[in-house]
């Protein structure tokens, strides 16, 4: 199904044609200027120099051939050369009802799909979700289902850090602690135990204690301790069979906490990759590299130039591997898209990361372009997000000023929304409560995703939990009250809407006419802002034609079932545009 506004561009390209002018560059456009046309066209404007005519004679002689047209009620050239438009209220219904009818509102889906890859979430196992993982998460989610709705078959994939010195680092720790286990054993020969050796609450108390025995700057620095997780690492790696059965351990109870957590999200993952799993590639990959003559020796570390004649800044050699023979996150990163190429040849990989690590993944990109490991027709995108802010306009933190975990941010936003829901009405405790948790989501995913990925922003509870606004809560509440009014007429809508020519009425159909452009946008430019710009002028044309015009007490029965039509479709649009923010409504706030 066409956009509106190109069956609005179509016909203005016909009318250029009989009035004998080019039409190449004719485009319609959504006024700029709302009170005086609802869309117009500047394509007049540039034949006046090779017409030898005032662009306002131009635009004239087009509006005479758009004078009996059955799609604008106005068509008229204006100073300088501008023609204002507006379409009539029966065009724009029959749109409507094809939208309506039509799978995914009449959206067109990608004529030439690709496979696409999102990799974002990026935690380390071992740790619990903190904050700082919040962003990652929740952005690479909604793009994975934008990417899906416009036709692509898409992967999501976590992109674990389960490889290193970390490892080491735990093992090491529950040697000292717990030296009879037989991971420690060099004699033992049998199966290993099935269940692990700790919990996920006592693996989080030991990774970041062992770690700080390895940290020069701790007042527990250990020496002999740092070495021996050294080692340990260095044996896990090499295949010490004790060693990889703790690190299955760790790994098995890590991940099942992290799906816990993230189900919690609403966010999923389609591949559980890590790190481990691409060591394997790394060797070849550094030998071919090497043959080929790409990668180079410099101060004792393997170096691969990416700098380009064109950049405006230096831009430093790629470290493949270190001069003690370490290998670093861009070797890590750069056998990651040796086995996305064997394994799913992709055409398009999105990195959902903190933006700081621009400069890390500019390396990486280049040198998999410069060394093959990714054709040139395969696209890689870096999609930096930046910081979220505490109001005080620094990163957020708990009140101690320490990294707040995930899970405490949300049982945090999912009280203060139980607490506004109280002061409005009374709930049933556990019904209550899980409402909450959907209004909880909604608030703190449509406060991170409204806002441009990219930028910094600040979360600010009593905002983001606010039912008024543009807020999360705000768009639930909208469609809730649609579900309402559907719930009180007791029936199913024609699903026929017919224009009856009030103001607010028509606000509202034009608003769901831009559904196909908004999505376009969003997947085009990595961006869920625009869903939720365009969800909250969308919530908005609904209440103003709530307000404005009786539904439910009118007495026409034609008018009301038209008005209900309307109604059913902009919560269906509105759901669909949620389920791809990753999140839902209730039933009732």
């Amino acid at each position: 199904m066409k956009k509106l506004l190109d069956l609005i561009t179509e016909e203005l390209k016909e009318a250029f044609a009989k009035a004998g002018y080019p039409n190449d560059k004719v485009t319609a456009t959504v006024s700029n200027r709302p009170d005086l046309c609802e869309y117009q066209c500047n394509g007049a404007m540039p034949l006046a120099k090779e017409a030898h005519k005032a662009p306002l004679q131009i635009a004239e002689e087009v509006c005479s051939f758009l004078k009996d047209s059955k799609s604008f009620s106005l068509a008229e050239a204006v100073k300088p050369g501008f023609i204002n438009l507006n379409i009539t209220g029966n065009f724009l219904s029959d749109y409507v009802n094809q939208m309506a009818i039509a799978d995914k509102f009449g959206y067109e889906e990608e004529e030439n799909p690709v496979k696409v890859l999102v990799d974002y979430g990026g935690p380390n196992v071992a740790k619990p979700l903190h904050i700082g993982h919040l962003r990652a998460a929740i952005i690479g989610e909604s793009i994975k289902r934008i990417c899906r709705f416009t036709g692509h078959e898409t992967l999501g994939d976590v992109h674990l850090g389960d490889w290193g010195l970390q490892m080491g680092q735990i093992i090491a720790e529950l040697k000292v602690r717990e030296p009879d286990l037989p991971y420690f054993d060099e004699s033992f020969e049998g199966e290993y135990p099935k269940e692990a050796p700790f919990t996920i609450s006592e693996l989080e108390e030991i990774y970041p204690t062992a770690s700080k025995k390895c940290k020069t700057e701790s007042d527990t620095y250990d020496a002999a301790f740092a070495e021996a997780a050294h080692q340990a690492t260095a044996e896990l790696q090499h295949g010490k069979p004790g060693y990889r059965a703790i690190w299955q351990h760790i790994i098995n109870i890590s991940v099942a906490d992290l799906k816990k957590n993230y189900d919690n999200l609403d966010v999923h993952f389609d591949l559980w990759k890590g790190e481990s799993d691409v060591q394997k590639y790394i060797p070849d990959m550094v030998e071919k590299m090497k043959a080929e003559g790409f990668a180079y020796e410099s101060e004792g570390a393997l170096v691969v130039d990416v700098a380009e004649e064109t950049d405006k800044k230096e831009l430093p050699p790629c470290i493949i591997v270190k001069s003690d023979g370490a290998t670093l996150y861009s070797t890590t990163d750069l056998a990651t898209l040796v086995e996305r190429m064997e394994l799913f040849a992709p055409g398009y990989v999105i990195y959902v990361v903190d933006k700081r690590q621009g400069l890390h993944f500019e390396q990486v990109f280049r040198t998999a372009r410069k060394t093959g490991i990714v054709p040139e027709e395969e696209k890689l995108f870096f999609l930096g997000f930046g910081t979220m802010n505490g109001v005080d306009g620094k990163p957020y933190k708990t009140r101690d000023g320490g990294v707040m975990r995930l899970e405490t941010l949300i049982a945090e936003i999912n009280e203060a929304v139980l607490e506004k829901m109280k002061e409005n009405r009374e709930f049933e405790s556990s019904e209550a409560e899980e409402t909450a948790k959907i209004i909880g989501l909604a608030a703190l995913k449509y406060g991170d995703l409204s806002n441009q990925a990219t930028k910094d922003y600040i979360f600010d509870m009593e905002r983001f939990t606010s039912f008024e606004g543009n807020t999360g809560p705000y768009i639930l509440y909208t469609i809730v009250r649609i579900k309402s009014i559907l719930s009180k007429y007791g029936k199913t809508p024609s699903g026929k809407v017919e224009f009856t020519g009030e103001k607010t009425e028509k606000d509202l159909m034009m608003k769901l006419t831009m559904f196909s452009q908004m999505i376009d946008a969003a997947y085009e430019e990595c961006a869920p802002h625009k869903i939720c710009s365009y969800i909250y002028d969308l919530a908005n044309a609904f209440n103003s034609f709530y307000h404005e015009v009786r539904i439910l007490t009118q007495e026409d029965e034609a008018k009301k079932d038209s008005y209900l039509s309307l109604l059913l479709l902009t919560q269906r649009v509105l759901e669909q545009c949620i389920e791809l923010l990753g999140f839902s409504a209730p039933e009732r706030m």
